[in-house]
């Protein structure tokens, strides 16, 4: 199980990239938000009748190289996946080493408490708890 880290104070780290846009998102709620140091990986986002699911690409890591931080309604990933350290002459390299960060803002509020994190298989699997509304007793 991964550490997700929550806060109250709103603060935004990176910036809003339209050319990082999910085209399928732009009529919706979710933004991504990318960082220009650091590369980002594969990352599908998507809503069930109970949960936003944030599932991220990341072969080659341990549950503890994953820093989950959750600011408000902007779900921050981020880690460091180590290259190999052997002398080597590469033919093709597109395995991207070093810092990844990947930075999802989600449309609704969730339940922080029942959020889980799970590394298997090389995916990041996030369940996000949509938090229901709150009936309020008028009384008089």
């Amino acid at each position: 199980m991964v550490d997700l880290l929550v806060s109250t104070v709103p603060v935004r780290h990176g910036w809003l990239s339209e050319d990082n846009q999910n085209p399928l998102f732009e009529d919706q709620r979710i933004r991504y938000i990318s960082r220009p140091h650091a590369w980002r990986p594969p990352t599908d986002v998507y809503e069930t009748e109970t949960a936003i699911i944030v599932r991220v690409e990341i072969a080659g890591m341990r549950e503890s190289d994953f820093t989950l931080s959750l600011v408000e309604r902007s779900l921050l990933i981020k880690g460091i996946r180590q290259e190999v350290n052997e002398r080597r002459a590469y033919y093709q390299m597109e395995i991207p080493f070093g810092e990844f960060s990947t930075e999802v803002e989600l449309p609704y509020p969730i339940v922080v408490e029942e959020t889980e994190a799970v590394y298997r298989d090389g995916f990041l699997r996030i369940v996000l708890p949509k938090a229901r509304p709150q009936q309020i007793k008028v009384t008089g």
